[in-house]
């Protein structure tokens, strides 16, 4: 009931494969690394999940149903605090991005966009919450910079955050209840069941794709984010300049903001897949 996949089999080896297959060094329950719900390999398909860090690889198990097989690459940092968070068998630092609740992160601005020297430095905050499109509920991010993002060579007296973004794929939004559409090459990273970062294209062929946005420490969402994002595989991403949608206490509060700047043509958006988990 255990899958191995050809990614994971090269970097474990293959005689540690064979004896997961036989199921000498399998647990004989886990936690989902995605959805976090009980799982036991002898009863139901299993994937085996490699987590590789600089120096550090962690081996995971996840239902087969909610992602396949495969490695993932997370920085040092954040694959050590997993491996404190199953150390102590507890949820991970930080607290649960709640509904409208927004988490200042460190980030790398938007591919090609870097604030100036004498322009106030940004950084990005992110909102996870759910948005209800057709009766169905699906798991979103907005992000939000604390200040104006601008454009190498410019004085930096713009805001080119938008801009930038529809460069890189996002389109406008002009009516919230319709769903994004896809952006190539961009992901969202969901790895033990925790926020790691947003993923944009690579920046030359043959490369990993790179973190446009990462937490400083995985994030916790919430139990009913992570079951929508298992179930859809995918992820909203919204996008606004500095001011547009502030602090949300509540979901509605949350979905009315992003209405209003839709309205007034200071939202983008893209539709996600989850790398990884």
């Amino acid at each position: 009931m255990l899958d191995v996949s050809d990614a994971v089999r090269a970097e474990i080896g293959e005689a540690e494969a064979d004896r997961l297959l036989a199921g000498e060094n399998t647990p004989g329950e886990y936690d989902c690394t995605s959805c976090r719900a009980r799982g036991n390999p002898r009863h139901e398909r299993t994937s085996t999940v490699l987590f590789v860090g600089e120096e550090t690889a962690v081996l995971a198990f996840a239902h087969a149903a909610c992602i396949p097989s495969q490695v993932v690459t997370v920085s040092e940092d954040q694959l050590q605090g997993a491996v404190r968070t199953l150390a102590a068998g507890e949820p991970g630092a930080e607290p649960a991005t709640g509904p409208g609740q927004e988490t200042p992160s460190a980030t790398a601005p938007p591919a090609g966009a870097n604030p100036q020297p004498n322009a106030r430095q940004a950084v990005l905050g992110v909102t996870c919450g759910q948005v209800l499109l057709d009766d169905t509920l699906h798991p979103a991010i907005v992000v939000e910079p604390t200040g104006p993002i601008a454009r190498p060579g410019s004085d930096g007296s713009g805001d080119e955050f938008l801009p930038l973004l529809i460069e890189h794929g996002f389109l406008p939004v002009d009516d919230v209840a319709r769903q994004p559409a896809p952006v190539a090459g961009w992901s969202v990273l969901l790895a033990m069941g925790q926020l790691h970062a947003i993923l944009q294209p690579p920046t030359s062929p043959g490369t990993q794709p790179v973190a446009w946005w990462q937490a400083h420490q995985p994030l916790a969402v919430t139990d009913g984010w992570r079951t929508a994002a298992a179930k859809s595989h995918t992820v909203l991403v919204y996008a606004a300049p500095a001011g547009s949608i502030g602090q949300q206490p509540r979901e509605d509060l949350l979905r009315e903001a992003l209405e209003k700047a839709a309205a007034g043509g200071l939202l983008v958006a893209g539709t996600m897949p989850l790398a990884g988990t």
